[in-house]
């Protein structure tokens, strides 16, 4: 791991702008600066962890997702949570995040 901090530590001390769409004492919820689908949000551990398997107390993960549901729900009915875990996995940023994306009319594998 680097010294440096993450893109998303930078982000929650307000050292690079976002589009901020929650935010509580343990979390933060931006939007995606290149977003996968009509809505695209990140949901952020302030709590800084490498990968979402780096998570071992079970009621910080039930925090985690229920955040994630939490904020999802504040922006559509239907939605997906993604959780890329290492570089195999499609991870680019090392610091936990959860993938909220919602907005397709005719579902994720639609044309619209």
């Amino acid at each position: 791991m680097s010294d440096q901090p993450t893109l998303f530590e930078r982000i929650i001390a307000r050292e690079i702008p976002s589009d901020i769409v929650f935010e509580n004492e343990n979390y933060i919820a931006i939007r995606d600066i290149a977003p996968k689908a009509p809505v695209h949000l990140l949901v952020i551990p302030k709590r800084m962890t490498p990968r979402v398997d780096a998570i071992k107390d079970a009621a910080e993960m039930g925090d985690l997702w229920l955040t994630a549901v939490k904020v999802a729900r504040q922006h559509a009915e239907d939605y997906r949570l993604v959780v890329n875990c290492g570089t195999g996995g499609g991870q680019v940023i090392f610091h936990t995040h959860v993938h909220v994306l919602a907005g397709w009319e005719h579902g994720p594998d639609s044309d619209t």
